[in-house]
């Protein structure tokens, strides 16, 4: 009986272990002139979020069943109607898709705004810190909800232009794991499975 509890228990925390983030643990690369401005002068665009639908109508239907499937990661319901808008702000101003960013949030930080990795990635997408001095400034909190976005798009477009639209190389890339077919797996399984969305998007 006592063996049993045990191996329950093992099984358990190996369970636990395997939810906590896949942190990213990008690795630090020279970015061309040509790149480095780019990347920089789209985090320096902080503009207001808002849906990029062909009509409110449209926008509303997408913000109310993201909000409903997110409602047990983030009760708050004022914070969780900022946060998709601003997901979707992002990813979309990035050319990507915002349930595909939300599937990797879920795998990288378990929508946990102060996650950190042991590596030291930060935020909801998981940002490692020597983004601030490559494109950014060292005022950006890249806990600060729409900054972590801006910089995690930004990345994940930049892998994927690097990759020629490749999306697992470039997840690979993302999570500093490229060549692994695990992380890419767990990011696009994440958002089959929990946020796939079938309305129309514009």
């Amino acid at each position: 009986m006592l063996k049993r509890n045990i191996q329950k228990l093992c099984l358990i925390c190996l369970i636990a272990t395997a939810s906590v983030c896949q942190a990213g643990n990008q690795k630090e690369e020279p970015l061309s002139n040509s790149v480095k401005t780019m990347m920089q002068k789209s985090i320096s665009d902080l503009a207001s979020p808002k849906l990029m639908f062909a009509s409110e109508t449209e926008g509303r239907a997408w913000l109310d069943d993201m909000s409903r499937r997110l409602e047990r990661r983030l009760p708050d319901p004022v914070y969780r109607e900022d946060f998709l808008k601003s997901v979707h702000y992002e990813a979309t101003r990035a050319g990507l898709d915002p349930q595909l960013v939300l599937g990797l949030i879920q795998v990288e930080s378990g929508f946990k705004k102060y996650a950190v990795s042991n590596v030291g990635a930060r935020g909801y997408m998981q940002v490692m810190p020597f983004w601030v001095t490559s494109i950014g400034n060292p005022e950006h909190n890249l806990f600060h909800l729409r900054l972590n976005l801006r910089y995690g798009c930004t990345i994940l477009r930049h892998y994927l232009d690097m990759e020629h639209g490749d999306l697992y190389r470039a997840l690979g890339r993302y999570n500093g794991s490229l060549g692994q077919p695990q992380y890419p797996n767990l990011v696009v399984g994440a958002w089959r499975k929990n946020w796939e969305y079938h309305g129309n998007i514009s």
